[in-house]
Formats: structure tokens, sequence, C-alpha cells
């Protein structure tokens, strides 16, 4: 079965509401997926992935203000040519309602395209709309892992003007096979929600701050951009074994950070081990806090530009 929890999203500045309350995943323990690749006889999402790793961070003075001034580019996807890579990226595939919330399909097929530079991720209206298998979209997640470092995606949100739409780009633990969700810990570089178009948020999740009372992921609140529909914008982290910063367009414009508790353990900090990211868009259910699916959206695109992986020199 699914477990979800409350996400709760302060400090709007809007004056028709105070505090968003929005349903989040926090299940993926007992989610299977089906994905396709070829040549692989596992199950890629349960399983280990190859990593890369940046072990200087234990040694370097990560706190000092010129530690990310210099960096070197390690792993990316320019999304160059017109097919996703099989080498970089898993096509994870399930029907509405079996294995992930929402009403949209993810597909192997007529909902992923690489041209001009991009990838597109396309979100679709498959038949009467307002029910679970009558939307379609995609998820992709990466071959490869990683520790530490600073990750990044330049991407361009859907621009339907209308709720039901939830993208998200962001990062699962590689062990998530074994510990299951939320052991395995999260981080969303960034999330979305159509239904309060010009705003994004990011959020941290562990087993402590899922699995508690209080049940309510460390978040950033809703972050206003004015143009995060219309132009591309940079996501990103800064990660090391201290902290977790997040930021837009640069890395000085720090949004929201998570900093190593004083008594670390797998419980409050699951992110001295490898990553991999997760791209998608799900459609419907609880994610419009109330307000439905307006069909008049579709067919509509989350654009990425390219995904880029650096290490501090």
């Amino acid at each position: 079965m699914l477990a979800y929890f409350f996400l709760q999203i302060g400090n709007l500045n809007l004056k028709h509401m105070n505090v968003v309350k929005m349903l989040v995943l926090v299940g993926l323990s007992f989610v299977t997926f089906s994905c396709t690749r070829p040549d692989e006889n596992s199950d890629p999402v349960n399983s280990g992935k190859p990593e890369i790793n940046d072990s200087s961070v234990l040694t370097d003075d990560v706190n000092s203000a010129d530690y990310w001034s210099k960096t070197k580019l390690v792993w990316n996807d320019e999304f160059d040519g017109n097919e996703l890579s099989n080498d970089n990226w898993i096509i994870e595939t399930s029907l509405a309602g079996i294995g992930y919330p929402g009403w949209q399909n993810f597909t192997s097929e007529g909902n992923l395209e690489v041209s001009d530079g991009t990838l597109k991720i396309i979100s679709k209206k498959t038949g009467e709309g307002q029910k679970a298998g009558d939307y379609s979209s995609a998820r992709i997640n990466s071959s490869i892992a990683f520790t530490y470092g600073r990750l990044e995606i330049r991407a361009k949100l859907p621009n339907g003007n209308g709720s039901g739409l939830w993208s998200k780009l962001f990062l699962l633990g590689n062990n998530i096979g074994i510990v299951g969700y939320p052991k395995s810990g999260q981080i969303s570089i960034m999330e979305y929600t159509s239904h309060l178009q010009d705003h994004i948020f990011n959020t941290v999740h562990t087993a402590e701050n899922v699995l508690t009372g209080q049940k309510i992921a460390a978040n950033s609140g809703y972050i206003p951009i004015e143009t995060t529909e219309e132009e591309f914008h940079l996501y990103g982290i800064l990660w090391t074994d201290k902290y977790l910063k997040f930021y837009i367009d640069d890395i000085d414009n720090i949004i929201y950070s998570f900093a190593q508790p004083p008594s670390p353990n797998e419980s409050n900090w699951p992110f001295s081990k490898s990553f991999y990211f997760v791209m998608d868009t799900a459609i419907g259910s609880e994610f419009s806090d109330g307000n439905g699916v307006d069909d008049n959206i579709f067919p509509t695109t989350l654009e990425i530009d390219y995904v880029r992986v650096y290490h501090a020199e």
C-alpha cells in the first residue's frame, strides 16, 4: 500500500492563502516500477547503480568562501541528438494508481522527446479526462548515482496556466531497494505545482522528518520566480558532508540550506552516500490542492536543457 504525508508550505506571501497543504508521496518503499532499458535484466530502480563520488569534501574546508569558485565537470547530458541516451537514463513505466500516485500513465513512448538540444517530458490528455488513466506522462532516472558535488539542471517548467501538474527534479538514495523510502533519503532540487504558477519549492526527506509524529519534510516554502514557465532557469544544489544548499540560476543565489545535524545518523542525515537523478511530471489526484485538473492545459511540456555534475577543485 502507499503512504502519504502532508507537506506544509509556508511563507507564501499571497493574499488569498497563508498555508498550502499538498500530499507528497512517501511510500516508495512499497513501489515497484517497470523499467525499459536494453540488455537490463535486473530492476535498475531498486538495485545499486554505478557511482561517481567526490571524497575530497571529507578533508577540504567546504565552508571556505571560495570552495565552489573552481570546479570540474565530471558528468553531464546536454541532450544533443534525437534520442534519449540509454547509457545515461532509464525510462520508468507504470499505470495510473499502480506504484505511483496520480492520474497519469508513465509511458516509454509518446511522452519523451529529444530535439533541438533539449529533453521534453510531455504530459497529455489521452482519454475523456478527470479520472485515472486519462492522462500520460514520463518519468526517467539516471543510470549513474553521485555522492557530493554541485548538481544542477537547467529547465523550463510546463506553461499550461492551470492546475493539475506536479513536476519534479530530484534525487533518490541509491540504496532505496535495500532500505526503502524514506530511509533512503530524497533531495528535491525543484518541485512545481501548476495551481500556483511562478513558484517552486525544495524539500529534504529523511526518515526522521518523515516517520516522526510531525510527518513534515524539511522544506523551503514556495519561492517566487516570475518566469519559471516562460524561460529556462538553473536549479541546483551544493552538496557536501556538512550541508545541502539549494540555488537558482547562480551558486551565490542560495534560496534554502539544510545543515548536517550535530549528531548525524542514517535517520537524520542519509546524505553521505550516493543518490541518482529522477525527473517527471505527475497529473491530478492529490497534487492540485483541491483545484482538480484543468484539461485545457494539455499537451504541456517540462523541458530540460541539460543535467550537469561538478566537483570542486
